[in-house]
């Protein structure tokens, strides 16, 4: 079973980390600084945090003693980046995942993160959660009270009263985003993340393992055919034909914006999403409320899940902190 990280408590120290790309406003990590203080943590940044390096927040191997630092030090319970953007992958021959092991701790991020989240469940055995992170979330002055609730409910392994979590991660969405495009029940690890990042991890080491898996996606920005491409990949990479079932999140302006005047018919994304996954057969859930928006829902990848693609929701069997 992957190893649990322990949970996270009110006055813990929160460390920050910019394992990608700098934020295009370094004014945001202190309005992120502010926000987790106000979730009554304290916060530590790394010594780089506040690095840029043309796209990247510093170099490889600044960014990746940022974090190696971070897990050693024993003071730190969780570990929240900065923002995505580019560059997570290119650290990954450069960690110690043996040390990793030996100091588990709370991981959170997405989009670019993804590639960690894989290395982490992949090298570590180690529970990590897509989720919040201070450039995209937590700068803004009118966080989401879903996304807030859904991270402190995740990472703290506890509800409102105290009591143990475990249940929907949709609780608490008042959205009308979600479908299901083919019913049945299915248990299993939870893997995933951003598409783009998910095929680049193909034939790498830190690949993720798709066997009797469910699949959680989302992505932003890209066109129908990037993301028929991309499912392409998996499909002929037989895997997609391994897990037990897809759960997609909400695929942010990911559309052709020529299709309106193309004299040639032109599929959306869930026309794609139709066409590459229902053959499977298993249960397919979209609209799902996490990925590049405000409501963002904190998901543990590595922990056990059921998928109810009969009344359209994600469910975590158990907390996914001890």
């Amino acid at each position: 079973m992957p190893i649990r990280p322990p949970r996270l408590e009110p006055g813990d120290v929160i460390g920050v980390a910019a394992p990608a790309s700098p934020p295009p406003d370094p004014k945001n990590i202190d309005r992120g600084v502010a926000a987790l203080e106000a979730l009554g943590f304290k916060v530590r940044l790394a010594p780089n945090a506040r690095q840029r390096w043309g796209y990247l927040a510093g170099s490889d191997r600044d960014r990746a003693d940022d974090l190696m630092r971070l897990f050693a030090d024993r003071s730190v319970k969780a570990i929240v980046c900065v923002r995505g953007g580019y560059g997570a992958a290119r650290l990954l021959p450069l960690l110690d995942f043996q040390l990793i092991r030996k100091h588990p701790k709370i991981f959170v991020g997405y989009s670019d993160i993804t590639s960690l989240h894989c290395a982490l469940l992949r090298r570590a055995n180690l529970i990590s959660f897509h989720g919040p992170m201070l450039n995209s979330d937590f700068a803004h002055a009118r966080v989401p009270r879903f996304t807030r609730e859904s991270f402190l409910r995740t990472v703290c392994g506890v509800d409102a009263s105290g009591r143990p979590w475990r249940g929907d991660i949709a609780e608490g969405y008042t959205g009308r985003t979600v479908a299901v495009l083919h019913p049945g029940v299915a248990r299993g690890q939870l893997v995933g993340g951003n598409l783009t990042l998910l095929s680049a991890a193909l034939g790498t080491p830190w690949q993720p393992p798709f066997r009797g898996r469910i699949l959680f996606f989302e992505d932003v920005n890209e066109k129908p055919y990037d993301m028929d491409r991309m499912l392409t990949q998996l499909l002929n990479a037989g895997l997609l034909q391994q897990v037990a079932g897809i759960a997609v999140g909400i695929n942010k302006n990911c559309r052709d914006p020529k299709a309106a005047r193309a004299k040639e018919y032109r599929q959306t994304v869930d026309d794609v999403i139709r066409e590459r996954l229902l053959p499977l057969g298993v249960p397919l859930v979209t609209g799902l409320p996490f990925g590049h928006l405000p409501t963002n829902a904190t998901l543990p990848v590595g922990a056990e899940v059921e998928l109810d693609a009969e009344r359209g929701r994600l469910l975590l069997l158990q907390p996914a902190v001890r």
